[in-house]
């Protein structure tokens, strides 16, 4: 933002002539005109409300937004008098440049506090509020109406990167899933993967009905709800906690199984692996880490047959299905 000069001071007559001017320029709608005028007066330190906020009119009708929003944010960083004033040219501002989000956190933070604002300036911000809301729910229809056919145009060519792709993006906007969607869920060709993104779009949407989901021959009747965040959910971190001195000891080896471990319960989730098997499960998972990391696995002797050996298996077989999609 300029910087006012504190040395140099313009004659009373001139810094008169020079306000009128830059005001009658705004009022005859020629903004750049009026913008080196408002720039000369602030270079001078005239900094009155009513020059910051004519700089600021010029800035928005010459679609100069971010410096706008920059003066605005100073200005309101004063706390003065003129306070809501620039908080309502603010957000004004986002509205016009559909930065619906910030407008309402902004609107929000600014109501809880109630008993110091106006109550018109109180009603002008719950209007812009509204109709950020409204306008963002009718974006986020949109959106999803497009996106929600282009996942079942994935699935017509099976194109489960698509899927999963379309999947979170519905999520990142805050979809909400149809019943078309939810019935994917037990629909036995769609992939694990894509079924455990709509699940965890189901759960951040907090969709608290219940469904049912099937995995691998396995079924499921619950509500997603009801299921702790994948991140959350404590065989990870019971497993972990076996591997607790590899952090320091063998880093690399350590990064590998928690991401083996993350890979293998996101591909089977909301089906989470039993507690009674987190050894083996650990035994699994050094083995196979091991082999990544080595190429070897002389110390490790494995009967396939066993427990151990029938979760390697499985581990190597989520960890192909998970990078078949979310890393390709």
């Amino acid at each position: 933002m300029q910087q006012p000069s504190q040395n140099i001071i313009l004659f009373p007559k001139w810094k008169e002539q020079l306000e009128n001017e830059s005001l009658q320029a705004l009022h005859e709608k020629r903004y750049k005109e009026a913008l080196e005028k408002f720039n000369k007066l602030i270079h001078y330190a005239i900094t009155s409300h009513e020059i910051l906020i004519g700089k600021i009119i010029c800035l928005i009708e010459l679609e100069k937004y971010e410096e706008a929003e920059e003066m605005c944010l100073h200005a309101m960083s004063q706390r003065d008098t003129n306070y809501y004033h620039f908080v309502h040219i603010y957000l004004t501002i986002l509205f016009q440049t559909n930065q619906y989000d910030l407008l309402m956190d902004t609107v929000e933070e600014a109501l809880s506090n109630k008993t110091k604002i106006p109550v018109i300036i109180q009603e002008q911000f719950q209007q812009l509020y509204d109709m950020s809301v409204k306008i963002k729910q009718d974006l986020i229809s949109e959106q999803s109406v497009e996106l929600i056919s282009e996942l079942f145009e994935a699935i017509q060519t099976n194109d489960f990167i698509k899927q999963w792709v379309h999947i979170e993006n519905l999520r990142s906007i805050k979809a909400i899933p149809t019943k078309k969607v939810i019935q994917l869920l037990k629909n036995d060709d769609i992939h694990p993967v894509v079924k455990t993104a709509i699940f965890q779009w189901l759960q951040s949407v907090n969709f608290s009905d219940f469904i049912h989901i099937t995995k691998f021959g396995a079924s499921l009747h619950l509500n997603p709800l009801d299921i702790p965040d994948l991140k959350a959910l404590s065989t990870i971190k019971q497993t972990m906690l076996l591997f607790a001195n590899l952090e320091q000891k063998n880093p690399s080896l350590f990064d590998i199984l928690e991401q083996l471990l993350y890979r293998y319960v996101y591909v089977w989730y909301p089906f989470i692996p039993s507690h009674q098997d987190v050894m083996e499960i650990a035994e699994a998972l050094k083995y196979i880490g091991n082999q990544y990391l080595y190429g070897e696995n002389d110390a490790y002797e494995v009967e396939m047959e066993s427990k151990t050996g029938k979760y390697i298996e499985e581990i190597e077989m989520c960890e192909k299905l998970y990078l078949s999609i979310i890393d390709a």
